[in-house]
């Protein structure tokens, strides 16, 4: 990023306008914005244009084991078969002509990456256990995923959640995490799509910590300096509003130092604690809402990325339930990505069919107006639109998601916009020329 005002002389100028500063004074607006701009260029330097997973499966660790995923996506494929293809469409309101293209796609994901984003829960999912008992399972953890890498049939992101930092849970929680990362590291490198979860963050302090933490484990297991990155868990209300009144969330962002890689919404703590009836509790109440806006305002432009959280309206049951259930997921899934939350948690391997269904309709119902409106931005092209900058970045990204996650191809992209993905991921992350 570099907005400065170049001071050098520029000859292209026409010297005889009558203006009315002189250098003195462009100079002094350089001194003055300098520190400003080295603050936007460190702690707004944008998004980097990897990958995002579409969501994050949780999986409590004592049910972990190597080829996990390749179970859920069984799991998942089994329920498609007893609902129907068609039911699944159905639920998720697929558009008539994109049915086949997005039935087709989800069918190919379950056999070949069911799950993107893996999160091996040694906090709620998996509850309070004796301290040996939840070492031998974090230990066992560690090595089943070092058993998937070597296999290379670990998912594309991985990680842990570990208990909080509040009092009760701290010991417990720093245990945990030190015994899974030392165990991982020392018996081979890192996959580079690792996460760790930091729950129930409450003050900037506990962020702080967590840095602390990652630096002294960098140090004692030899791995390089600020590899170690994490989500923190947005689920209390002191991490959005804080006793002084200014959002947490924003503070804990740029107090990670550079490890905060995303927020993510916790669902029912955060209903809970305010207390939301639990008939209630929703990722589409209105507390819900306003939590997550101010995530979004918190995150912009920092590099980290946001999700969304879970329901727990599970399909299981007879056909009426599981069709209703996938409705109401698919229903979720797409309102959280029409409001920019680009991933989500699911909990049940019969979500996935829904995740997988919605999501591709939402890149497949909007790419062709997004192809368009891109190519005629980058050829010059007059149209019925006129895109700014932005906007055509907005574009990319856009399509991006979509090619990642599977729910576009990259020769179809090409033909329609005339950009190889190596180009449209360079529209997303401009040099800083």
């Amino acid at each position: 990023m570099s907005d400065s005002l170049d001071t050098s002389p520029d000859t292209s100028l026409d010297t005889s306008l009558d203006t009315s500063l002189d250098r003195a004074t462009l100079d002094d607006v350089e001194r003055r914005l300098a520190a400003h701009d080295r603050h936007l260029e460190q702690a707004y330097p944008g998004d980097d244009g990897t990958r995002q997973p579409v969501h994050t499966v949780y999986v409590p660790a004592h049910r972990y084991t190597a080829g996990l995923a390749e179970e859920w996506g069984a799991q998942a494929r089994k329920a498609l078969a007893a609902q129907g293809v068609g039911a699944l469409l159905d639920a998720a309101a697929v558009r008539a002509d994109l049915r086949d293209d997005v039935a087709a796609r989800v069918e190919a994901k379950l056999a070949a990456e069911p799950i993107e984003d893996l999160r091996i829960d040694l906090e709620d999912g998996y509850g309070d256990h004796p301290d040996a008992d939840e070492d031998a399972v974090t230990v066992a953890a560690a090595r089943a995923l070092r058993t998937e890498l070597d296999d290379g049939r670990a998912t594309p992101f991985v990680g842990i959640r570990f208990k909080c930092f509040e009092k009760p849970t701290r010991a417990r929680g720093l245990r945990t995490l030190d015994l899974f990362l030392s165990t991982l590291a020392r018996s081979g490198d890192l996959p580079e799509g690792l996460v760790v979860t930091l729950p129930k963050v409450t003050a900037v302090a506990q962020v702080e910590a967590m840095v602390a933490v990652c630096e002294r484990i960098e140090r004692a297991t030899g791995l390089p300096g600020r590899r170690l990155r994490f989500e923190v868990q947005v689920e209390t209300p002191q991490s959005i509003l804080d006793a002084a009144g200014t959002a947490t969330v924003a503070r804990m962002i740029h107090a990670g130092d550079g490890r905060v890689s995303g927020l993510h919404y916790g669902t029912y703590d955060y209903s809970a604690s305010l207390g939301i009836a639990a008939a209630y509790q929703s990722m589409e109440h209105p507390a819900a809402d306003l939590a997550k806006e101010v995530m979004q305002l918190a995150a912009a432009g920092t590099g980290v990325r946001l999700s969304d959280g879970s329901t727990n309206v599970l399909p299981l049951g007879d056909d009426a339930q599981v069709r209703a259930a996938w409705r109401n997921h698919g229903r979720l899934v797409r309102r959280s990505l029409e409001r920019g939350f680009y991933q989500g948690w699911d909990l049940h391997p019969a979500q996935l069919p829904s995740r997988f269904a919605a999501t591709y309709a939402f890149y497949r119902d909007g790419f062709e107006p997004a192809a368009r409106r891109l190519h005629d931005y980058v050829n010059q092209v007059s149209g019925a639109v006129l895109d700014e900058p932005a906007t055509a970045r907005a574009l990319a990204w856009y399509l991006k998601r979509g090619l990642d996650c599977g729910a576009l191809g990259a020769d179809e992209l090409t033909g329609a916009t005339g950009l190889t993905p190596a180009e449209l991921t360079a529209m997303v992350v401009p040099s800083a020329d």
